[in-house]
């Protein structure tokens, strides 16, 4: 009798033996992309699932209780939906909305884009342990949403392309490691460079509390790739030159100008036919800004306007009548640059040159290159890296070199004045990159109102590449 029972477990329709083979197949494939052999021991549940059931697996569809029956029906669904959004976020691909301005006009705020992690291969979690669609804190609740335990070591299954020279790509914001709960924006690091690291750490009551983020629990940061790994890159009067090239300057690249009119006011259907976003549209109160109007040599008697323009802005704006003079924002507007504190006299606009770090590579150390890489080296390669009396340390022993473990690149925001981007926090890690953009899904024009253009509909299914 128990033998006839164990044999009727076997016999299933032919559909229920197809969905258990195909089901088995597809998992089989997976395990040998993510290379990890041990997940074979769920293979026999799978199994089980759909021929066997010697597991209950829906054992609450035989109660008669129709709170149980509704109750569990929702539960089996959440649960369901719960684990294939985190196998699809984790591996294939995942929501991204544009939060600020830093790629405008290339991609603007309010675009919602379907990011690519197969493009440059998913990587294996770090805190494989967390609620899917929350990046590091649930709303409301205001707690992590990850465990910080296990931690993963840094692994990247095989995609169809590596990070290219001028991708848009989806990373991790390297410097995101440490993080002032109520300021966050700068960076930890900027933070401290500017206010003392005493301060932030013991003034809870303006900075709040420092926590420590994982690498796919910092925050996502959407840039262009300016410079891969290998490459010198070096900025001059805002032109980006590669290994000594100049490069091209795409039609969404955008600089910040001043323009002085001769008492004209430009208007509201203007600044929207040039594109400029209501938080761009700035009007200088010229008495509280004597001093810079006095710097930058224009003339406080009359309206002088603060806005990013694109190229093709910029020559629509040469044509308007009133408009007098229009000058690119100066370069000392931007502040201190990566490293801060190493007085290299580098600035927004004119920057490098620089060697973008390449895994394999050696570099001979000395003490002007050591500010530039000693983050890479201490922090993103997990080592003990310092300078006593002019000797190099790297865990202790004494060096004169240091070969770099993974690729690095260079990434920079496409309206260049209003980007903090690698110019200000340096290098982004392989082991940060995220994914690509692939297709701008929903674009919503916060300006607007629902009946006013707030839906974009001309961006609808935009390659989100260009």
């Amino acid at each position: 009798m128990e033998i006839e029972q164990q044999a009727s477990r076997f016999q299933q329709p032919v559909k229920q033996w197809l969905k258990a083979i195909i089901w088995c197949i597809v998992y089989i494939l997976f395990i040998v992309w993510v290379g990890n052999f041990w997940w074979l021991l769920i293979l026999p549940f799978i199994f089980d699932a759909f021929i066997t059931h010697f597991i209950p697996w829906t054992w609450w569809k035989k109660s008669k209780n129709k709170k149980v029956l509704a109750v569990m029906g929702w539960v089996d669904a959440i649960v369901f939906a719960l684990v294939a959004v985190y196998f699809i976020n984790t591996f294939l691909f995942q929501n991204y909305q544009i939060p600020s301005s830093s790629l405008e006009k290339t991609l603007l705020v309010g675009d919602f884009l379907f990011v690519s992690k197969a493009s440059y291969g998913p990587r294996i979690p770090n805190t494989p342990l967390s609620f899917p669609l929350v990046q590091h804190t649930f709303p409301l609740l205001n707690c992590k949403s990850f465990l910080e335990h296990p931690q993963w070591e840094y692994r990247r299954l095989k995609g169809f392309d590596r990070v290219k020279r001028n991708d848009i790509v989806v990373f991790n914001f390297p410097a995101g490691d440490t993080v002032a709960e109520k300021m966050e924006n700068p960076d930890y690091y900027s933070l401290c460079y500017y206010y003392g690291r005493d301060v932030v750490n013991s003034r809870k009551d303006i900075f709040g509390d420092i926590v420590y983020r994982p690498v796919d629990r910092r925050e996502n940061y959407v840039k262009r790739c300016v410079a891969i790994a290998g490459d010198w890159l070096q900025i001059k009067d805002n032109q980006v030159y590669i290994n000594g090239e100049k490069q091209q300057k795409f039609p969404g690249i955008q600089f910040n100008y001043y323009v002085q009119t001769d008492g004209t006011v430009l208007n509201a259907d203007l600044l929207d036919q040039l594109h400029i976003s209501n938080d761009d549209r700035i009007m200088l109160d010229n008495t509280q800004n004597a001093q810079q109007i006095t710097q930058l040599g224009l003339n406080s008697n009359f309206p002088i306007y603060h806005f990013p323009l694109t190229q093709e802005s910029y020559n629509k704006l040469l044509l308007v009548p009133g408009v007098k003079k229009i000058m690119i924002e100066p370069s000392w507007v931007g502040g201190e640059v990566f490293p801060l504190g190493s007085h290299k006299n580098w600035n927004r606009d004119n920057y490098g040159p620089i060697w973008i770090p390449q895994k394999g590579k050696t570099l001979a150390l000395n003490t002007y290159n050591y500010t530039i890489y000693q983050r890479c080296i201490a922090v993103y390669e997990h080592n003990k890296f310092e300078i006593k009396n002019g000797i190099f340390f790297i865990n202790d022993k004494p060096t004169k070199t240091y070969t770099f473990k993974m690729d690095y690149y260079w990434m920079m925001g496409d309206n260049r004045h209003n980007s903090a981007d690698s110019r200000y926090w340096g290098f982004v890690p392989e082991d940060h990159i995220v994914g690509r953009p692939v297709v701008v899904w929903l674009s919503l024009n916060k300006d607007k109102g629902w009946f006013n253009g707030k839906i974009r509909f001309n961006r609808f299914f935009k390659n989100a590449e260009r």
